[in-house]
């Protein structure tokens, strides 16, 4: 099984997405041009760092290997590899879905990752 890569956005943008049949990102990945994603070992430091104290967020998860061209891995923090989507996806291209909560001490809680 291929690893998954996870994707943060906040439940109206994915709800739109749904609607719509397509999502082009957050607006900050439009800013940037891509879809933003992280592998499960990055993840966590991501959501720190980026939607830190956000509530209302939802999580995806995408198996990498049905994205093709679209997917790039490309240096970011500290150089690490970051899997990056250049286009849209479609809703259908999630796995899952699930969503990601703000525990007692304000960071995310994560479910069980793959």
């Amino acid at each position: 099984m291929t690893e998954m890569i996870y994707h943060m956005c906040r439940a109206d943008e994915w709800e739109a997405a749904v609607a719509s049949g397509s999502y082009a990102g957050s607006s900050q990945d439009k800013a940037d041009g891509f879809i933003h994603f992280s592998t499960a070992d990055q993840i966590v430091e991501s959501a720190r760092r980026h939607r830190a104290g956000q509530d209302g967020l939802l999580l995806l998860a995408v198996d990498p290997a049905i994205l093709g061209d679209r997917l790039k891995w490309e240096p970011s923090r500290a150089g690490a590899l970051f899997p990056h989507v250049y286009g849209t996806i479609s809703p259908a291209e999630s796995t899952w879905v699930k969503p990601l909560p703000l525990g007692e001490n304000g960071e995310h809680v994560f479910p069980a990752l793959a």
